[in-house]
């Protein structure tokens, strides 16, 4: 495109930091501006934007083809024994097999290499994934309630010897597949997606299996009814877990754990550090944090220094190694360019400079006691 050029050879610094930067040894650096200094700095021992993925792959698909096996074969004898529990297993073993599959596919999403107009490429595809997951465990679970209950009511017959020889063999099927994901990597909130998936369904057989010995032994067929609700109840635990984490995500909400008023309390108590401010700390992915920030320095300091020394306690204290921090000099802009709230000892005092941002995106941090 005319005007617009990117060369490698021309730039030490495209060199040095081009695509091959997230090597095993980590990296860091600056941009040297007009009273700007931009950083993006990971840890001494590197870090992964990803998964093993191809071992992740290869045991899901073992799990897979045990989902589905057996899913065929309980759904025959479901309609055969007349049970509500064990359609209700085969129904949810199918979402079993298709969380998985969905979680394959947004593995393979996700591995690709970020380009155009996807600068992160399409990591997030994990996370739309898991929340589909989240949201057909409600689904099936809202349907699953409605049909228990009717059957609460006018219980039909059902074959408890059938149930009981179905169930304990479901629970052999489930106890390997549940074995094979726990294999994968279940940080990755898209593999924790269909784990749970597997989970609820080795629950569900359990609880069936004691249905169907309590029908066989006393002819209570409202016992099928009962196990179909407390699967309901772990679907919907399950569903609403999955919903929540993935939606923080999503809405851009700082990691489980991470508290950014206090981030940014320990941040701005490091030496020469007058004040921080548009701190924004979010996931990228699964397990993958950043985080940017805006630091004002003290007038004369080695922002360079402040900046390494952040992003090692930022690495080390909270396990954030992908980072940006913009740091300047407090004061240095007084045309206002810059987005700075300078702290009350260095405001302009002729009121010609900026001494406020209209918009801080978010709490002003200072040293000493200041309301968040």
């Amino acid at each position: 495109m005319a005007g617009h050029e990117h060369s490698h050879d021309d730039h030490a610094h495209d060199r040095q930091h081009g695509p091959s930067r997230h090597g095993r040894g980590g990296h860091g650096h600056g941009s040297h501006g007009h009273g700007s200094h931009g950083g993006h700095g990971h840890g001494p021992g590197g870090h992964s934007h990803g998964v093993a993925a191809d071992a992740d792959r290869r045991w899901l698909l073992s799990a897979l083809a045990l989902i589905v096996v057996f899913m065929a074969g309980e759904g025959v004898v479901g309609f055969a024994a007349r049970s509500l529990a064990l359609i209700s297993d085969a129904a949810h073993m199918l979402t079993d097999a298709a969380s998985i599959v969905l979680a394959l596919v947004a593995m393979r999403l996700a591995a690709r290499p970020a380009r155009g107009g996807y600068t992160y490429g399409l990591k997030r595809a994990e996370i739309l994934s898991a929340q589909a997951n989240g949201v057909t465990l409600l689904v099936l679970s809202a349907w699953l309630a409605y049909e228990a209950v009717t059957r609460l009511i006018e219980p039909p017959d059902v074959t408890g010897s059938l149930v009981l020889v179905t169930a304990l063999v479901g629970i052999v099927v489930n106890l390997a597949a549940a074995w094979c994901m726990s294999r994968a990597n279940r940080s990755s909130l898209n593999v924790e997606g269909a784990f749970q998936h597997v989970v609820t369904d080795l629950y569900a057989f359990i609880a069936t299996a004691v249905a169907g010995l309590i029908i066989l032994l006393t002819g209570f067929a409202q016992a099928d009814a009962i196990a179909s609700l407390i699967v309901v109840v772990l679907m919907l635990r399950a569903g609403i877990g999955l919903v929540r984490d993935s939606g923080r995500i999503f809405l851009e909400a700082a990691p489980a754990g991470i508290d950014p008023d206090e981030v940014a309390d320990r941040l701005v108590a490091q030496p020469l550090v007058e004040e921080i401010h548009d701190l924004h700390i979010w996931e990228i992915t699964s397990n993958q944090p950043a985080l940017s920030a805006h630091i004002l320095v003290t007038p004369g300091g080695d922002c360079h220094a402040v900046r390494r020394e952040l992003q090692r306690k930022l690495a080390g204290e909270y396990g954030i190694t992908h980072s940006t921090l913009q740091v300047d000099h407090v004061g240095e802009d007084p045309a206002g360019t810059l987005l700075q709230i300078t702290a009350p000892e260095f405001a302009a005092p002729s009121g010609n400079g900026p001494d406020h941002c209209a918009d801080a995106h978010g709490p002003v941090h200072r040293a000493g006691p200041h309301d968040h």
